[in-house]
């Protein structure tokens, strides 16, 4: 009986111990980049003014479901908009924040969802006649060892997936709309 209870302790533990190593913050930066660019044939100044104005997120960005508070304007710095999302099957509300504005070349916004750091986006524009290369950049990371393998084994390859179909979808959008 006693060896019956030591085993069950010794099971117990060695559960108790990966649970908490899985959950626990990590002890070294783990950070995720996904990149993705392309040139849509609109001025940079157009392209900023669309993608900085998050009542357009949803028409473009598979991940956007609906934004609240200020979504008719391009958002300067300091300024806060919530977004509903559904992001590679994991749905919330983030709230982003503009920390760096400089019309119309870059724009980069940092979210916090359920009082923790979600990531930063970063718009850049580069203008080149009628046409601007336009690059959008997710950074996130790791808070923990089982999302950092969540990340590697499959969540990664879903957020590039879906940010990469943002991206065409931009385009696409932007390209057939009328000229400004």
């Amino acid at each position: 009986m006693l060896v019956r209870h030591r085993k069950l302790l010794s099971g117990f533990i060695f559960a108790a111990l990966t649970v908490g190593a899985l959950l626990a913050p990590l002890p070294w930066l783990d950070r995720t980049a996904i990149h993705d660019e392309v040139v849509i044939a609109r001025p940079a100044a157009q392209v900023f003014d669309f993608v900085a104005t998050p009542r357009h997120w949803p028409a473009w960005h598979p991940a956007s479901l609906a934004v609240a508070g200020a979504t008719d304007h391009p958002l300067g710095r300091g300024e806060r908009v919530a977004e509903t999302f559904m992001l590679a099957q994991r749905g919330g509300v983030v709230v982003w924040t503009v920390i760096e504005s400089q019309p119309p070349r870059t724009w980069v916004i940092e979210g916090v969802a359920a009082g923790h750091r979600v990531g930063t986006i970063i718009y850049r524009m580069t203008p080149s006649a009628e046409r601007t290369r336009f690059e959008r950049e997710f950074r996130y990371r790791s808070p923990t060892l089982l999302f950092a393998l969540i990340n590697r084994l499959t969540l990664r390859e879903q957020v590039q997936a879906e940010s990469t179909e943002a991206v065409r979808r931009l385009k696409t959008l932007l390209e057939t709309q009328p000229p400004s």
